[in-house]
């Protein structure tokens, strides 16, 4: 337990409501994941259940929580990361659960409702095994003695032992370890307790166990994605493509030496009474970059991105704006802005590699690392490429569809089918959910565009930025206040 040694750095005698305020505020710079990914109906005996698109991060009108608990085992740690508020170096308030204490948190506040499961991280106490092994024993009571059937991410610690990450996978539906930076000079730098190779490893492990697992029930060994990903040759899921060199194409500084041959690398068997017949992380593995801290290009981030999909197989890759908390000749002053806008355009972006068939390699380029913006990536691309605009919808195929800007999966694919027995029209299009303030400047009907416009980059640039101005307002202005609403 936490508090039978060096007690000299955490404070005892709290209540479990003061450790939660403690413990839940430390947690809110870590990004959590939106949805559980996992569908599990009630099981008689079992407490609670969980729906692949249950878990969210809101409040109900009335006040309800809807969300998951987001708290740290313990805000001790004995690394010295410089952009972390939990950083051995800061003079903050340290405390910790004991795992049964935090157990019956999680279940109490399951049966007010307040919460739909856990999300657990936590600082390095002592070493990361020791931290792991408190780690499990919190996952082990909850599905175990509290017989919780509910959903559980679990933020795994780099450089524990092997054993600890498998018993972790069984008893969790997610779970993840940070890249935290997109670059090994970054990392360096930031956080000097850390390294690409105590990172990656364990993440190549998961992602081979994960494969593992889903191949001995008789599934795809691959994470399942959209239905949309079979329409696109060129999807980063399926291209054959070698992404195992420096993703730079520089021989330093990048995510190298990891081939990615799924399934092949796994994690060792844990008991089966520790597995209770388990699936192995089943909503899959996720990782977390801090955005803004460190030079990258917005080109270096998402080449970063598109190789932990194609070799880690991640269900997703999470990126944190950084938030100026700690006084650093390395860091941004405490005075800057944290990169709202640009955290916003890199999940847009994101969202083409993984559903759109695009790679990074198109939407940005050494000559234009940085998106625009002012603009979302699908229209900062398109005005790039004009020679390949307007698209003739009555004729255009699927993945064509999917590249016009306010074109989305669900409307491409209505026109592809609507086409078949009618002619189209703007109209039409309208009803099927093209959004033609965007879409109008890429396409055509019947060889007749919407308007006459002239094709120029910096007409369409200057209107699309006009049209996205209210929007880009609220991403940095209501996203202002980093705190979590207090559960008292």
């Amino acid at each position: 337990m936490f508090y039978n040694e060096r007690m000299f750095d955490i404070i005892s005698g709290l209540t479990t409501k003061e450790k939660l305020e403690i413990l839940a505020d430390a947690a809110k710079y870590d990004v959590a994941c939106t949805s559980s990914g996992v569908d599990r109906k009630g099981k008689k005996g079992f407490l609670g259940n969980s729906e692949s698109c249950g878990i969210c991060h809101s409040f109900a009108a009335d006040g309800r929580c809807i969300s998951l608990l987001k708290v740290l085992l313990t805000n001790h740690c004995e690394y010295d990361c410089k952009y972390c508020i939990n950083r051995r170096s800061n003079d903050v308030p340290r405390t910790a659960f004991e795992p049964d204490e935090l157990c019956r948190l999680v279940i109490e506040f399951y049966k007010r409702n307040y919460i739909e499961g856990l999300f657990l991280s936590s600082g390095v106490y002592k070493n990361p095994a020791y931290t792991m092994q408190n780690i499990c024993e919190v996952l082990s009571l909850l599905r175990t003695r509290y017989r919780f059937n509910g959903y559980i991410h679990v933020k795994a610690i780099p450089g524990a032992p092997d054993e600890l990450l498998s018993r972790a996978g069984y008893l969790a539906d997610r779970i993840s370890i940070n890249l935290e930076l997109p670059t090994s000079e970054s990392l360096s730098k930031l956080a000097p307790n850390k390294n690409f190779n105590t990172i990656l490893d364990p993440m190549s492990k998961i992602t081979g166990t994960i494969a593992s697992d889903r191949l001995a029930v008789g599934k795809n060994p691959r994470m399942e994605r959209s239905n949309i990903n079979n329409y696109l040759a060129g999807s980063i899921f399926n291209t054959s493509e070698n992404m195992n060199n420096s993703i730079d194409g520089s021989s330093e500084g990048y995510l190298t030496g990891h081939d990615g041959n799924i399934g092949e690398n796994v994690l060792p068997a844990v008991s089966s009474t520790e597995s209770m017949h388990r699936s192995f992380a089943p909503a899959g593995q996720s990782t977390q970059m801090i955005i803004g801290a460190t030079p990258e290009t917005d080109l270096t981030l998402i080449r970063t991105t598109q190789h932990l999909y194609q070799n880690y197989d991640l269900k997703r890759v999470f990126y944190s704006a950084y938030i100026p908390i700690n006084e650093d000749s390395e860091l941004p002053s405490l005075d800057t802005a944290p990169p709202l806008l640009r955290e916003h355009r890199l999940y847009q972006a994101d969202w083409l590699l993984r559903y759109y068939g695009f790679h990074a390699d198109e939407l940005l380029s050494e000559s234009r690392p940085n998106f625009n913006e002012r603009l979302d990536p699908k229209c900062d691309w398109a005005v790039r490429h004009l020679e390949e605009f307007p698209i003739e919808v009555q004729t255009a195929p699927y993945d064509k569809l999917l590249r016009i800007p306010g074109v989305g999966p669900k409307s491409a694919k209505r026109i592809v089918q609507t086409r078949r027995y009618t002619s189209l029209d703007f109209d039409i299009l309208k009803k099927m959910g093209v959004v033609l303030k965007r879409a109008h400047y890429f396409i055509m009907c019947n060889g007749r565009m919407m308007y006459h416009i002239p094709i120029k980059e910096s007409y369409i640039t200057a209107r699309l930025t006009d049209e996205e101005h209210k929007d880009n307002w609220k991403v940095v202005h209501q996203n202002e206040k980093y705190e979590q609403l207090s559960l008292f």
